[in-house]
């Protein structure tokens, strides 16, 4: 690995990326060191398709930027090398003889992106950093793996962005302190991952973790799946079994939606939680445990104790620590390293040789408004990739609501209800980071012309 470690969940910095360059004309090849350079990366040029080869066998690189027409090895060749000996690394196909064919062709092959000459030096430094960005985002991602198969502990959560930068440096603070913890959040945000990372971090990690969902049972068959039954506690009862708790002694209790508990069964969990004891269906005797819980909901838990649905004194006991996960709208840059993830995931499960997802269906991915939240991102690529027949997901792969997407929705925060002004400043910013900064498609897609965005901009001090 050239470029180092990226920085992430306490990883280290990123080193500068390198770069080969494969160019046989020597002002072409000249222009591109020069452009690549002054973007901050190490560049290593070939004059010739045959040097790219040696230079390949030779050393890694973070990406290859290489010309199609070439005397005896060209593009494609480089390409196909690149794909055999550093699977990893990003290929960017460079030419000016550009036709459909030879453009699909790159692609199928593994190409990262088709640049046409003559290019803009914008669109060249662009392409080059997502290229790189994407690299790096899955070698951290096997890196991760790799260190948590020897450690055993759970899988990583995945992301960059600030609230889940965040919130991973939170779940290394308490990890270790055994206090129990609420974590808050829409469905398919990832409460049990998070519960399941803070027991592999903390000194219970060789006992067990239970989960259990508390909307999905009735009151009596909750009472028996978490406390167990006594032989002879009612029909059917023709032996001794331990309940869930019981069965976590040492370990972690993971209550899924615990605000959907009926209010008898959280008097019992509170006495749990007290005494660090309990009576088993049927049972007199009071049998010990020690486990540490950790409660999830994506209920209002404080208005439920207004309303007398949850008990303030549980809600207390549970609520030492809290960790508000936020929904995937709100941490979209995240849903590339997600999708990626899920992609190699279930391509691995199925036996399917799927490993990219185009520009296009990215796009589609980057812009729905994902009400399902993480688990929903999961199904989708599951269900592009089972459909797939090929090495890449694309729109066609995608459900109708998604590559039919025309209309996204704005989610704002439910804190309080904001100022007009707060609300139109948010809703710029947001629109400026689905145009990737471009101020004349923003504008166009706002309704109002380029000088009127301007003007609003300078006001908020947006200008940057």
């Amino acid at each position: 690995m050239t470029s180092g470690k990226t920085k992430c969940m306490g990883m280290e910095e990123t080193t500068t990326p390198i770069v080969l360059i494969v160019e046989d004309e020597d002002v072409a090849r000249k222009n591109l060191e020069h452009i690549l350079k002054r973007a901050g990366y190490q560049v290593v040029a070939a004059k010739s398709g045959v040097k790219a080869l040696e230079l390949l066998a030779q050393r890694e690189f973070d990406l290859v930027l290489t010309d199609l027409k070439m005397e005896k090895v060209d593009g494609m060749a480089v390409l196909k090398k690149s794909r055999q000996l550093q699977p990893l690394t990003e290929v960017i196909m460079i030419t000016g003889y550009a036709t459909v064919r030879s453009a699909v062709d790159a692609m199928q092959h593994g190409a990262y992106y088709y640049i046409a000459k003559p290019y803009k030096i914008d669109e060249v430094r662009r392409i080059s950093g997502e290229a790189i960005l994407k690299r790096q985002l899955r070698l951290e991602n096997l890196q991760l793996k790799e260190a948590l198969k020897k450690t055993g502990e759970a899988p990583p959560i995945i992301g960059h962005s600030e609230a889940i930068v965040s919130i991973a440096r939170t779940i290394r603070q308490i990890a270790a302190s055994d206090t129990n913890v609420l974590i808050l959040g829409e469905s398919g945000t990832g409460k049990e991952l998070v519960a399941k990372t803070i027991h592999h971090l903390s000194t219970r990690a060789e006992k067990r973790f239970v989960a259990f969902n508390c909307g999905s049972f009735t009151e009596e068959l909750m009472a028996n799946e978490l406390f167990g039954h006594e032989k002879g506690a009612f029909t059917g009862a023709v032996k001794e079994k331990p309940g869930l708790v019981e069965v976590a002694d040492g370990g972690t209790v993971f209550l899924d939606e615990v605000g959907d508990m009926p209010l008898t069964m959280q008097v019992k969990l509170l006495r749990v939680i007290q005494e660090k004891e309990f009576l088993r269906v049927g049972g007199t005797d009071p049998v010990s445990v020690d486990v540490r819980f950790i409660a999830a909901t994506h209920r209002d838990l404080a208005k439920d104790m207004e309303e007398g649905l949850f008990r303030q004194d549980l809600y207390y006991r549970l609520n030492v620590i809290t960790l508000k996960l936020p929904p995937l709208a709100e941490r979209a840059k995240d849903i590339p390293l997600l999708a990626r993830h899920f992609l190699v995931e279930k391509a691995r499960a199925m036996g399917k040789e799927v490993h990219e997802i185009d520009r296009e269906a990215m796009d589609l991915l980057c812009k729905y408004g994902w009400p399902g939240n993480v688990r929903e991102l999961e199904n989708v690529i599951e269900r592009a990739v089972a459909m797939q027949n090929g090495t890449a997901i694309r729109a066609m792969d995608l459900p109708d609501y998604i590559r039919n997407l025309s209309i996204e929705t704005y989610r704002h925060s439910d804190s309080g209800i904001p100022t007009l002004e707060t609300q139109e400043r948010h809703y710029i910013n947001w629109v400026l980071e689905k145009c990737h900064g471009n101020k004349t498609e923003a504008a166009k897609l706002m309704g109002i012309d380029r000088v009127s965005l301007w003007r609003k901009l300078k006001r908020y001090g947006m200008e940057e």
